[in-house]
C-alpha cells in the first residue's frame, strides 16, 4: 500500500530522508530501497545510518554485501544485494540474525524478495525526466502512524 510519495530536490534532501526515518526505526524493522543505478538508495542508506547510530564514515556495501554499524538499542545491518548471485546466498551474510535481534536496511531487496516478510518498508526511487527524485513510500498500515511520529507522511 503506498503510504505517501515525496519528492526531492537534491542528494542533501535524499540524506535527510534517511536521516529522518532512523529515530523511528525499531529491532525487527525491514526498511527496503528499490530503484534504479543513481537513484539515490546508497545516499539515503548513508543518511538513515549516520543518525541511528552517530557514523561519520559509512561505506557502501556493494563488495562486502553486509556492514553492520550499533546504536546504544540495536544493530543496523546493510545489505547490499545488487552482486548476490543466489537468493540463498543471503543466508551466508548473517541474514538469520539480522532478522531475528537487528534492524535490516537493503538495497536491491528484490534479488530476495521471496525471503521478505510482508510488513517490511518499501522506498521505491524514481528519477523523473525533469530531474530530482520521487521516493514512493509503501508498506502496510502499522507504518502509517511511525512515519507520521516521523514527519514523512
Amino acid at each position: 500500500m503506498r503510504l505517501s510519495s515525496i519528492v526531492l530536490s537534491d542528494e542533501d534532501a535524499t540524506a535527510r530522508l534517511g536521516a529522518q526515518l532512523a529515530p523511528g526505526l525499531q529491532t525487527g524493522d525491514i526498511i527496503c530501497l528499490e530503484g534504479p543505478l543513481g537513484a539515490g538508495k546508497t545516499t539515503c542508506a548513508r543518511g538513515l545510518i549516520k543518525a541511528f547510530c552517530g557514523a561519520r564514515e559509512v561505506p557502501s556495501p556493494t563488495f562486502t554485501l553486509v556492514e553492520t554499524y550499533q546504536s546504544d538499542n540495536a544493530a543496523l545491518w546493510h545489505f547490499d544485494l545488487y552482486r548476490l548471485e543466489r537468493p540463498r546466498d543471503v543466508y551466508e551474510l548473517g541474514f538469520e540474525d539480522a532478522l531475528g535481534d537487528g534492524i535490516c536496511l537493503i538495497e536491491w531487496p528484490q534479488r530476495i524478495e521471496g525471503l521478505l516478510p510482508p510488513e517490511r518498508l518499501r522506498l521505491v526511487f524514481h528519477i523523473p525526466q525533469g530531474g530530482g527524485r520521487r521516493i514512493d513510500i509503501e508498506g502496510p498500515e502499522i507504518w502509517r502512524q511511525r512515519l507520521a511520529a516521523t514527519g514523512l507522511i
